[in-house]
C-alpha cells in the first residue's frame, strides 16, 4: 500500500446518510479535512424514485442526484472500494491500495440487493436487482425492449412498486412470494390482502405460498422460465428479483468490531461496537448498515432502510463526532416509511413486528383508504394508512408515548373501529439454493419487506 495521507474526518459511503453527516459536520462548524469514500462512480443520490419514476421513464437515472444544503468542501474518492479498517493505526485502506487516515470516522456504507443464488440460475442474462442507480438504468433499458414475460420474486416493496410501474407500462407481470398476501411480515395479511386485490385488478398474476427453487436459461444463456417447489414451471424472459438487502460491512471484517451480514451494531449514541461490546470513540455509523439500539422498542437491536432514519441518523451521529464523550447525546427515532403503488399512497409509523392486534380506525379496507393501528400487550406500536394520512401524526405521537391501543376513539370523521388479527406469517429461513419471497434478516426493516430507499 502507498503512504498513509494527513487525518480528517472520513465517511464511507457517498449515500443520503453520508451526505447529510459530512453537511452535519460543517453545519456544526468543523473546519477540518472531509473525505468522502464510495464504491460507486455516482455522488449520493435519490433512491426512492428508482423504482418509480425511473422505471416508468419519467425521470432520467442521472437525474437523481441529491441536492447539497452546505458547502462541503470535501474530497470526494468515489468509484474506490473500501477493503478494510485498522482501528490500532486509525487508518482504512482502498482496494488501490491507498491508505487513508482518520480521526474519526464515520460509516455509512449501506446495504446491497440480495442476489440470487450462482448455483440456482443467478448468472444467467435479464436477470435484474434494483438497489442501485446503475440497477434502475438497465432495468428501464430491459424494460424498454417490451419483455413479453416478467417475473417478480418477492413482493415486498420494491417487487410490488416494480409491479405496479411495469403494468403501468403496459407489460405483463408474474409475482410470486411464499406468504399469502404481499407485504405480509411488514403489515400481516389482513392488511396485505388489500394490495393483493390492488394486484389482481392492476392485471398482475399473484402467486402467493410459492417459492422459486431454480431458473433455467435458454443457449444464449439468457433466463426463460422459473422451476418452483411445487414443481410448476413459469415461462419468463425478464426476472425481478427482490429478496431484501444484505448490509455492506464485508470490508469490516477482520476489523475487531460487532458486524456481519445485518448491519454493524453500535451504541445509543450511533458508537460503533467492538467485539466486546464496548464503543468505539473514533468510529461512528448511521443509515442502513447500522444496527442501534432503539429505546421506543425495549432497547431491541434493529436496521431501518428508512429515508428518513438516513437523514436524522446521519445528522446526529455527526453531531455526536464533534462532541466530547460527556455529550454523546441518544438517537432516538420512530421508523417510519412511505410507498407509492397501483395509485395508492401508503404511509406507516413505528415497528409492527410482534403486534397481536391490528384495528382499522379511520376508512375501511373495501374502500382502500383506511388507517390501521397495530397494538401489542394493549399499547400501539405502530400505523399504516391508505390514502388516508390525515390522523397519522397524531398516531405516531401516541406509538411514541406508549399510547393505548387504539389511543383515538372520538375523531370526528370515525365511523367505527373494526379490529382483526394481524395475520403475521412465521419466520422463514432460507438455505441451500432454495430462495423465496421478500426476507427479512433477524431484527431489521428491509425496504423489499417495508420500505425505504436511502
Amino acid at each position: 500500500m502507498s503512504g498513509v495521507d494527513t487525518p480528517g474526518m472520513i465517511v464511507v459511503g457517498a449515500s443520503l446518510a453520508g451526505l447529510h453527516g459530512a453537511e452535519a459536520l460543517r453545519l456544526n462548524g468543523y473546519r477540518g479535512r472531509i473525505t468522502i469514500v464510495g464504491d460507486e462512480p455516482h455522488r449520493p443520490y435519490d433512491r426512492p424514485p428508482l423504482s418509480k419514476h425511473v422505471l416508468s421513464g419519467e425521470l432520467a437515472a442521472d437525474a437523481t442526484e441529491l441536492p447539497q444544503r452546505a458547502d462541503l468542501d470535501a474530497r470526494w474518492m468515489l468509484g474506490q472500494a473500501v477493503i478494510g479498517l485498522d482501528r490500532h493505526a486509525h487508518t482504512i485502506g482502498l482496494a488501490d491500495g491507498a491508505v487513508l487516515a482518520y480521526d474519526k470516522l464515520l460509516v455509512t456504507t449501506g446495504a446491497r440487493a440480495r442476489p440470487w443464488p450462482v448455483e440456482s440460475g443467478g448468472t444467467l442474462g435479464n436477470i435484474f436487482t434494483l438497489r442501485g442507480r446503475d440497477d434502475a438504468a438497465r432495468l428501464r433499458a430491459a424494460l424498454v425492449a417490451g419483455p413479453s414475460r416478467i417475473l417478480i420474486v418477492g413482493a415486498g416493496l420494491i417487487g410490488c412498486e416494480a409491479a405496479s410501474c411495469c403494468r403501468s407500462l403496459g407489460l405483463p407481470v408474474t409475482l410470486i412470494d411464499p406468504n399469502l398476501t404481499p407485504l405480509a411480515r411488514s403489515l400481516g395479511t389482513w392488511v396485505g390482502g388489500v394490495i393483493a386485490d390492488c394486484l389482481k385488478d392492476a392485471g398482475v398474476t399473484y402467486r402467493p405460498n410459492a417459492q422459486v427453487l431454480r431458473f433455467e436459461g435458454d443457449a444464449t444463456g439468457r433466463v426463460v422460465r422459473a422451476h418452483l417447489a411445487d414443481e410448476h414451471v413459469v415461462e419468463a424472459d425478464l426476472v425481478i428479483v427482490a429478496l431484501g438487502a444484505v448490509r455492506e460491512t464485508g470490508w469490516l471484517k477482520a476489523a475487531g468490531l460487532m458486524a456481519d451480514a445485518s448491519g454493524l451494531t453500535c451504541d445509543a449514541a450511533c458508537r460503533t461496537l467492538d467485539a466486546d461490546g464496548a464503543p468505539c470513540p473514533d468510529i461512528y455509523a448511521a443509515g442502513d448498515v447500522a444496527r442501534w439500539p432503539i429505546s421506543l422498542y425495549g432497547d431491541r437491536l434493529i436496521s431501518v432502510e428508512h429515508w428518513g432514519n438516513a437523514v436524522a441518523q446521519g445528522g446526529h451521529a455527526a453531531r455526536n463526532m464533534l462532541a466530547p464523550a460527556d455529550d454523546q447525546r441518544p438517537y432516538d427515532h420512530l421508523p417510519a416509511f412511505w410507498s407509492s403503488q397501483f395509485g395508492i399512497n401508503i404511509k406507516a409509523v413505528g415497528l409492527s413486528e410482534g403486534a397481536d392486534t391490528v384495528a382499522i380506525v379511520h376508512g375501511s379496507r373495501a374502500s382502500r383508504r383506511f388507517l390501521a393501528v397495530y397494538g401489542r400487550e394493549g399499547r400501539s406500536i405502530s400505523a399504516v394508512s391508505f390514502d388516508q394520512a390525515r390522523w397519522l401524526p397524531a398516531y405516531a405521537e401516541a406509538i411514541r408515548i406508549g399510547g393505548a391501543f387504539p389511543p383515538i376513539r372520538d375523531a370526528s370523521d370515525q365511523d367505527r373501529i373494526v379490529s382483526g388479527l394481524p395475520g403475521f406469517p412465521p419466520p422463514r429461513r432460507v438455505s441451500g439454493s432454495q430462495v423465496s419471497g421478500s426476507q427479512v434478516s433477524g431484527s431489521h426493516v428491509s425496504r423489499s419487506d417495508e420500505a425505504r430507499h436511502a
